[in-house]
């Protein structure tokens, strides 16, 4: 009886440490420290199976090239500028690949659904289910960061040149907005549609389109009129033009015209805010849909 109770009180928590834990957490701390944690598993994977990074890389790169060799005896200043198609080219490519991979930000998440793990997520004592697309979220930014920064310096290579270093800032700012936009409509997807099926054939229909009508590959004035107007409300090209006026330009300012459209020219502040507001209009499309699922 005696060494029972021993063992009892032995395996009792203690009531100080408890209280230290109280006191020292807090519901943020607990949302980073479950948002770090599933985050790394994350990159855990990717470490494990880093395929999809290198495709990542050489798909946009064989772009680069390939449409850079297709062009490649195009006259000069046919873009305007005496600007070599390289460097036309390497801006819409930058932006397609990060496109490309917050697009697919919703696919791990649609796995876990489907293999059972993330409903042991959404049943674990978790400090906020929100932690489970913060993470998926920081995890596609930094792929998308990793996969622009080769693209960069693999066009450089090529001969587009390479923007100072306020100019590969306002890059890392805009890729942040348009990733930001994106990963979130994509895992507004994962939580809506019924199968992985589904939401690689929503990723396949709008991957090609929404890049053919943009300005990655051939600039406004060279599109039909209604061509001309899609390309103007697409979100891929207010990333576009203003990277590649930071290409093309080494003084800019926020109030520097940098987007000309059908209707309207665009300074580089007024391009920040739509994609600002795009990002705003998609998080909080996505916060029923979060909310039914997370209740």
């Amino acid at each position: 009886m005696v060494a029972t109770r021993k063992i009892n009180s032995a395996l009792a928590p203690n009531p100080r440490i408890t209280e230290e834990r109280e006191i020292t957490s807090s519901p943020l701390s607990n949302f980073i420290q479950e948002t770090l944690a599933l985050t790394k598993r994350l990159l855990i994977q990717l470490q494990r199976r880093p395929s999809s990074l290198m495709a990542g890389v050489i798909q946009p790169f064989m772009w680069l090239v390939l449409f850079g060799a297709l062009f490649s005896k195009a006259p000069q200043g046919l873009f305007g500028e005496d600007l070599s198609y390289a460097k036309f080219l390497a801006p819409g490519v930058i932006v397609f690949t990060a496109f490309s991979g917050a697009l697919n930000a919703g696919l791990p998440v649609m796995f876990d659904r489907e293999f059972g793990f993330l409903n042991r997520l959404l049943v674990a004592p978790l400090a906020s289910r929100y932690s489970i697309v913060a993470a998926s979220t920081i995890y596609i930014i930094a792929l998308s960061f990793i996969q622009t920064a080769v693209i960069i310096a693999a066009s450089a290579f090529l001969g587009a040149g390479l923007p100072g270093i306020a100019g590969l800032s306002a890059i890392a700012l805009i890729v942040f907005l348009i990733v930001l936009g994106v990963t979130a409509l994509s895992l507004g997807l994962a939580f809506a549609l019924p199968g992985h099926i589904e939401l690689l054939a929503v990723i396949f229909v709008t991957n090609l389109p929404l890049l053919f009508a943009s300005t990655a590959l051939a600039p406004l004035d060279f599109m039909a009129g209604w061509l001309q107007i899609i390309a103007s409300l697409n979100p891929l090209t207010y990333a576009i033009e203003p990277i590649r006026y930071l290409y093309l330009h080494g003084d800019w300012a926020i109030n520097t015209l940098v987007m000309n459209t059908p209707w309207l020219d665009m300074s580089f502040g007024v391009v920040i805010l739509i994609l600002l507001a795009f990002d705003a209009l998609v998080l909080l499309a996505i916060q029923p849909l979060l909310r039914r699922r997370f209740a």
